[in-house]
């Protein structure tokens, strides 16, 4: 994807995006692509009871540095976790201040299938954005009955554990069923067997401009 030089990666709440393609970030910027990361929530409200209501917006900031994004790459907005869809017009405004700042190349956003409302809300809002540009959706599994696996990114070992060393500083989130290193391999496993190669990421082809 030589062409493909500017990079964003556009996440409901802190950590989507390491879920979702975080061995194509870690790729990315292996390649010397500029990538830009925006959140939309840091989702205090659903912080574990006993850690600071903060603590998401510190690991997110960790997670990106694990991955090789440059802190001025990292836009991080405070809206309120799985009310995203009540200010949709107030995220439209933020993504094409952005779409002027950073001009993007590609965007990645949720499926548009993912069935959680804020997911939901910033795939839509991303589309309507970045409607002229090449989007891909990116796979959270457990949000997803219907996943079109359209598109494939080659990912290489390294790329894997990249991703699985950007999660592991979600201390927080430690105890879903979905942050663990065999969930997240054995899953870039699968999505490489679908191509014929050891490990991949898939994503919705929502709109391809060539």
């Amino acid at each position: 994807m030589p062409d493909l030089q500017t990079v964003l990666i556009l996440v409901p709440h802190t950590d989507d995006g390491e879920f979702g393609c975080g061995g194509t970030i870690a790729k990315f910027v292996a390649e010397k692509k500029k990538v830009f990361y925006v959140t939309f929530s840091t989702a205090e409200k659903s912080v574990p009871p006993g850690m600071p209501k903060n603590i998401l917006e510190t690991e997110v900031r960790e997670a990106t540095r694990r991955l090789g994004i440059p802190e001025s790459h990292l836009i991080i907005y405070k809206f309120e976790v799985r009310k995203l869809n009540y200010i949709r017009q107030d995220i439209l405004e933020e993504l094409v201040k952005i779409k002027k700042r950073i001009n993007p190349d590609v965007v990645f956003i949720p499926s548009p299938n993912d069935l959680h409302q804020d997911h939901h809300t910033v795939a839509m809002e991303g589309m309507r954005a970045f409607k002229q540009k090449s989007i891909l959706g990116y796979e959270i599994p457990w949000n997803n009955i219907t996943f079109h696996t359209q598109g494939f990114i080659k990912l290489e070992k390294e790329h894997v554990d990249k991703k699985i060393e950007a999660l592991k500083a979600y201390e927080s989130q430690r105890h879903r069923p979905y942050a663990t290193e065999e969930f997240i391999r054995s899953l870039a496993k699968t999505r490489g067997v679908q191509i014929g190669v050891d490990y991949a990421e898939a994503f919705e082809v929502v709109r391809w401009v060539v």
